[in-house]
């Protein structure tokens, strides 16, 4: 198959994958997309928002489209690295032997829903997030790979922080896009209580298997990026490194630590899909635009005169992208 049709069929998977989650979830169009480029560039999601706005249904529902193993984890204080990664346990034979046999832990699903990942303890949270950045379990010395694809959406409250353990940046950065979920405008609320107030419920089909998942994450690798767009997200990223010759004002005030390269290596990938899902096989600056907030926010430290100022990445962020040339400034 040729890469013309390689694309083709890309879209085509894409847009009948996307049919279907849009058969339950009403509206967060930007969220369902996010989720499918990162889905698609083979990263991992963090799901931000307050109870009740749909976070939950969206993974249940990706799961329901795709031919693919799910997994869930409740995480609470009490939540042990075992319980995640799984642990040897004894074992008795019919002729009365015993031996170490190893459960498998909830982690290994193709898709992985992480639950309030911030109520879980620092070394539990650790326990996934290692196993998102090496695709592999080591338990009792020995090193398990995960079975591929394997995506983790993970989901966090930002109220009733309580008794919580905010994610440390260094561990937050291992998600590809941290995506912001919204409430609902008045006409998608209507949409919910009627779809969510009668019998009917809607019969969805599973659009896409393990295979034909990996198939479209190779292709997003093999499409190529202009030197001058790549140039261009470099530049982006080292605009957010205070005291770099590209930082703002804003980067330079009010940030501790800008984006790690991972950033920049997320608005390459993330266009590539985004130039896929719109009939193009090239990137663009807009791609990369587009990527900007999803794929930097988490990755910007705010400073303490930051914080007290008010300061959000997301508005460094669009400082950033106004302030950055897409070309190079000959100097």
């Amino acid at each position: 198959m040729s890469i013309e049709e390689s694309a083709r069929a890309f879209l085509e998977n894409y847009k009948r994958v996307r049919e279907q989650i849009q058969k339950v979830i009403v509206g967060h169009h930007d969220i369902v997309e996010g989720t499918l480029v990162s889905l698609f560039s083979g990263g991992h999601v963090l799901l931000e928002g307050v109870p009740g706005l749909g976070k939950t249904l969206l993974v249940r529902t990706l799961s329901q489209v795709l031919d693919l193993s799910f997994s869930r984890i409740q995480f609470t204080p009490d939540l042990m690295p075992a319980d995640i990664l799984g642990t040897n346990i004894v074992m008795e034979t019919g002729d009365g032997r015993k031996h170490f046999e190893f459960q498998r832990g909830s982690i290994f699903g193709n898709i992985v829903l992480a639950d309030e990942i911030n109520r879980a303890t620092p070394k539990t949270q650790s326990a996934l997030l290692e196993a998102m950045q090496e695709q592999s379990v080591t338990a009792s010395g020995k090193i398990r790979p995960l079975d591929k694809p394997f995506f983790v959406l993970a989901t966090q409250n930002p109220i009733d922080q309580e008794g919580t353990y905010p994610l440390p940046e260094a561990q937050v950065d291992r998600f590809f896009f941290k995506l912001i979920v919204t409430y609902p405008e008045e006409s998608e609320l209507m949409e919910v209580l009627r779809r969510t107030t009668q019998e009917n419920s809607p019969v969805l089909e599973k659009v896409l298997d393990g295979p034909k998942i990996l198939a479209m994450q190779t292709l997003v690798k093999q499409i190529v990026v202009a030197s001058h767009v790549m140039n261009y997200a470099v530049r982006l990223t080292m605009a957010s490194h205070p005291g770099s010759p590209h930082a703002t004002d804003l980067a330079n005030r009010f940030l501790r630590f800008g984006s790690s390269p991972r950033g920049a290596q997320t608005l390459i990938l993330a266009s590539k899909v985004t130039a896929l899902i719109e009939g193009r096989f090239n990137v663009s600056f807009d791609d990369i635009h587009k990527a900007a907030l999803p794929a930097l926010r988490h990755r910007l430290l705010i400073n303490f005169e930051g914080e007290a100022e008010g300061m959000t990445s997301e508005k460094i962020i669009e400082e950033i992208l106004v302030k950055t040339p897409t070309e190079p400034v000959k100097g």
